[in-house]
């Protein structure tokens, strides 16, 4: 890597413009109003919100679930790439391991909001059973973070390294690298160290992302409820996790392929192969669906019946076909159709499979709750403005500190790149394929 490629890398991290702090100043606004939302909620109790004794899960456990679904896009683009040995995937890396532990990080928090007091968590801590799945669900996401954050953290450190040594930022800034860098000095011997550590990390973290999930799903499968009780929701909720794990880093790539000028690192290749696995997993999630709803529907068990109708007709049914075919059929017909060639196509597909994936979410937990168990009338449930203010302030504040994190540390790995022979570097792109949209 030659000295002005490492100069346009860092050029981000050196130079802040006013555009940076006009675009951050509204998501911080959002952040406060979603503060002050929960300090209304913490000081009055959840009666500020539209949950209530039938539907006591609502837009909070949604987004908890969409939130950690989000975080896989670190397990697939690195973790799962890298073991594979897909060398195309290097520019990407780092985006995708930052989102995963961004995306934790914001999700965890709200099973602590949905609890009203947030010491009702020394609860699970001290007295919590180990028949419960809340508990597997507890352990497994600190384990899921805990792994995250180390598997972020080690193939910085040679990136931190060079800019503590091209005196990048402030004195704070430098003392900082310097400190997180732990004394690199691109040694043969760290080198292989840390070549050994990242594999190893690799590994361990595959198994950890899929189980997190599938302990989510456990917590509504494992349950006697109706759309709730099935065996097929642990591989559903994972498949449709790395989905919108693909659709985020596609975004973010797009974001600050153009913000960042970084469009000698990241090509419409790495759009093209995302959009292919993005297109087949939307396709086992259509499968998933509707083998889902149509043993559901065979049945015909009066609960089942009823749960089915006030999705498909009933009070979410807007919900509910937004989510098939805005969802889950339009991105196929966008990415069969352009043949994922487009970058601009690409990212109005991601956009709506996280939106419908957002929305599949709130199906899953509100309509049944409100679905009677017993001969009693259906419960309703209308978020508050409480609820939509902190979540659009969990949103925000996703995007915040994802933009600080761009303003800290390269987006795109350093030593990884530089250090890619020439012939495992991606190939030139075809004739034909948008490179510029």
């Amino acid at each position: 890597m030659t000295a002005n490629d490492m100069e346009r890398l860092v050029a981000p991290i050196r130079r802040t413009t006013w555009r940076f702090y006009a675009f951050i100043a509204p998501l911080i606004g959002i952040v406060g109003l979603g503060a002050y939302a929960y300090y209304v909620q913490y000081t009055t109790g959840l009666g500020v919100t539209g949950m209530g004794n039938y539907v006591s899960w609502g837009l909070y456990i949604s987004n908890f679930v969409f939130f950690i679904g989000v975080s896989h896009a670190g397990t697939l683009i690195s973790a799962i790439l890298r073991v594979s040995g897909a060398e195309w995937r290097k520019p990407i890396t780092r985006m995708a391991e930052s989102i995963t532990v961004i995306a934790i990080c914001v999700g965890a928090l709200f099973p602590i909001i949905d609890l009203g007091q947030p010491d009702r968590l020394l609860n699970l801590i001290f007295y919590g059973r180990i028949q419960s799945a809340v508990l597997w669900d507890f352990i497994s996401i600190a384990t899921y973070l805990t792994g995250s954050l180390l598997y972020l953290y080690l193939p910085l450190i040679p990136d931190l390294a060079a800019m503590r040594e091209a005196r990048v930022g402030g004195r704070l800034r430098r003392k900082l690298y310097g400190f997180l860098s732990m004394k690199w000095r691109d040694s043969p011997a760290q080198r292989r160290r840390l070549k050994r550590g990242i594999a190893i990390m690799a590994v361990i973290i595959i198994p950890i992302a899929v189980s997190v999930h599938t302990v989510v799903s456990w917590i509504f499968g494992m349950t006697l409820r109706v759309g709730w009780h099935s065996t097929i929701f642990g591989p559903y909720f994972v498949v449709g996790a790395i989905l919108s794990g693909i659709a985020t880093i596609i975004l973010a790539m797009a974001v600050f392929r153009k913000v960042y000028h970084l469009e000698k690192w990241i090509k419409p290749l790495h759009f093209r192969n995302l959009g292919l696995m993005m297109l087949a997993l939307d396709l086992i999630l259509i499968y998933f669906t509707l083998s889902e709803y149509l043993t559901a529907a065979y049945g015909s068990e009066s609960a089942d019946t009823a749960w089915l109708e006030a999705l498909a007709g009933g009070p979410y049914m807007f919900l509910f076909w937004g989510m098939v075919f805005g969802g889950f059929l339009a991105p196929v017909f966008i990415l069969a159709l352009t043949r994922v060639k487009s970058i601009a196509w690409l990212v109005v597909a991601a956009v709506c499979v996280n939106v419908g994936m957002w929305f599949e979410r709130l199906l899953i937990v509100v309509p049944a709750m409100a679905t009677p168990q017993m001969p009693v009338s259906w419960a309703s449930y209308t978020p508050t403005w409480v609820e939509w203010s902190i979540t659009a302030g969990a949103i925000a504040g996703f995007i915040l500190l994802y933009a600080i994190f761009s303003k800290l540390f390269p987006l795109v790995s350093i030593w990884e790149v530089s250090e890619a022979a020439p012939e495992s570097r991606p190939a030139p792109e075809p004739v034909g394929v948008e490179a510029g949209r």
